[in-house]
């Protein structure tokens, strides 16, 4: 628990108030663009021989009379302690752990693989004749690892697990196929997908659960919903048994992408062949929720009970967020003692869902008294907790409270989590602390606190906003090194960053690296940048711009 006097000071202080054409040529904007290592994310087909030299293609030269980026100092600006670790970030060191001989071959080996997987082909089998004779000996942990790295660009990744595949004594295992399967499904590559799932089942074995669940998620995601029941109905063939872990794996994908309808026809349709959990009416109970529908939520927890399941702190707490969402804090209340009362006290994800929702509505006293109250009952916080108490008292303004939060978490046992990393990280860079933010990605590292998509976004829009681009070329760099791909929400935000801080020719590239990558984007993405580039009279930009995103539109 935070200390007394933390917890006083808290409590006081309220009483206060495709591939691009290549333009050679000596130009500063050039070298400076080379200089900041964006060859990662340049589409160019070369021979992997060739030393990297990605300058601006043809169609992005700006007009002589009207230079729209010119030399900013802000581009190479990186504050002094941290310019050590920005420098670190354009070359790959391998691993840092003395001994570990087999991960430094894997580390090596995904820089080789990783080059060579950055160049633009056009095909599956272009990638897979690329890879021939590169001298890099296949493992099942390298094979995931590049699988996770290129998991947002299909085309390579699937290259290199095809020529994986071919490589004299090597098989892939059950768990790559998943990862490939994960992968094709996420870029709905859904017949590809299945060709896979197909070859699994002939191989004999591989066919499992997981690789289900992977297929049914993905088709929910893609709102293919018919698809993903019709998958479950078929599963059988493969050696996957319709059970109750299975059914209840459909409905949670069909629930969490906004179906609890089609989730609730499955439970129709199912529930007299195959046997129910309580966790079966939790989802439900959840969807029901989610989707503002309490009556019938409430029907779904009746039901529950008729067939001998009592609602738990899972069932009550559905219903504690719906009243959360609708800001009726009379009836979360009620419901809190009402699960005392059932002898099913709330427990803490309850108690953080109830604080987190009173912080938001800016009654950030009664959020702490929510702490009071938990403590009281004996229930200990955890990581998420103490990320929910930092997220509001930054919102609030009080960073400094919210960094103690921060510091005194280890000291009552709850070590902080990439949830807690990503909050601190967050409100760093919206209250424009940028050496702070950096500072905590440095801290995860040191912490082994491996960061997330979600790690690097506040710090990407920050970058953008004040036109850091050494320091964005160096986080983008080690996303790669971390296996972050990049998806299609990361570029929207990088091209939208970048057409507001006038950086066209970044935010063009990106653009670029979206389309090449199979990845639709979205329309305001596109006439935004659009409406950039009119204003700098950028016409043959504008007009690549228009090809790109009508080539986008027919792959998506």
């Amino acid at each position: 628990m935070l200390s007394k006097i933390k917890i006083f000071r808290l409590f006081s202080h309220l009483g206060s108030s495709t591939t691009p054409y290549i333009h050679k040529g000596n130009n500063p904007l050039l070298n400076k663009l080379n200089y900041l290592s964006l060859n990662r994310f340049c589409t160019i087909t070369r021979s992997p021989t060739t030393a990297e030299s990605p300058e601006l293609p043809e169609w992005l030269k700006f007009s002589r009379n009207n230079n729209p980026t010119g030399s900013d100092s802000d581009d190479d600006f990186v504050i002094p302690e941290l310019a050590h670790w920005v420098e670190n970030q354009k070359h790959d060191h391998g691993s840092k752990v003395e001994g570990h001989t087999l991960k430094e071959t894997i580390d090596s080996d995904i820089d080789k693989i990783s080059k060579l997987l950055k160049f633009r082909h056009a095909s599956v089998d272009d990638f897979v004749h690329a890879l021939g004779g590169c001298g890099v000996c296949v493992s099942e942990s390298l094979v995931e690892q590049v699988l996770k790295r290129f998991s947002n660009d299909w085309i390579p990744a699937f290259g290199y697990f095809k020529w994986a595949k071919s490589q004299t004594g090597f098989r892939h295992s059950a768990n790559s196929y998943d990862s490939m399967v994960d992968v094709l499904g996420k870029l709905k590559k859904f017949d590809l997908m299945w060709e896979l799932v197909e070859e699994m089942h002939e191989l004999g074995g591989y066919v499992s659960l997981a690789t289900m669940t992977k297929v049914m998620r993905r088709l929910a995601r893609a709102s293919r919903w018919e698809d993903a029941i019709e998958a479950f109905r078929g599963m059988e063939r493969f050696g996957v048994r319709k059970d109750t872990l299975a059914m209840n794996t459909l409905m949670d994908a069909l629930v969490k992408e906004n179906s609890v309808e089609r989730a609730n026809d499955v439970f129709l349709e199912f529930k007299d062949s195959i046997p129910l959990n309580s966790r079966t009416f939790n989802i439900l109970i959840h969807g029901w929720c989610k989707a503002r529908k309490m009556n019938n939520a409430l029907k779904s927890m009746e039901e529950m009970k008729q067939h001998g399941f009592c609602p738990d702190a899972i069932s009550y707490t559905s219903i504690v967020e719906a009243h959360c969402n609708e800001k009726d804090f009379r009836k979360v209340d009620s419901v809190l003692n009402e699960m005392e009362e059932n002898g099913c006290p709330p427990n803490v994800v309850t108690y953080t869902i109830v604080m987190h929702a009173l912080g938001k509505g800016k009654e950030i006293s009664k959020a702490l008294e929510v702490y009071e109250r938990m403590k009281q009952r004996g229930c200990v916080p955890d990581a998420a907790f103490y990320s929910s108490l930092i997220y509001i008292l930054s919102k609030a303004g009080r960073l400094k409270d919210a960094r103690d939060v921060f510091d005194d978490m280890t000291k009552q046992g709850a070590v902080p989590d990439v949830l807690t990393y990503n909050t601190m990280i967050s409100a760093a860079c919206k209250h424009s602390q940028e050496e702070d933010a950096l500072k905590l990605l440095v801290k995860m590292d040191e912490n082994s606190c491996k960061p997330d998509l979600n790690t690097y976004s506040p710090l990407l829009k920050m970058c953008c906003r004040n036109k850091r681009m050494k320091v964005l070329s160096a986080l983008l760099n080690h996303m790669f090194k971390n296996d972050i791909s990049l998806e299609v929400g990361t570029y929207t935000l990088l091209v939208h960053g970048l057409c507001k801080s006038e950086k066209l020719e970044w935010a063009c590239l990106f653009f670029e690296e979206m389309v090449s990558k199979g990845l639709v984007p979205n329309d305001s993405t596109h006439k935004l940048l659009l409406k950039e580039l009119e204003k700098k009279s950028m016409e043959e930009a504008k007009e690549r711009v228009e090809k790109l995103m009508s080539q986008a539109r027919q792959q998506g």
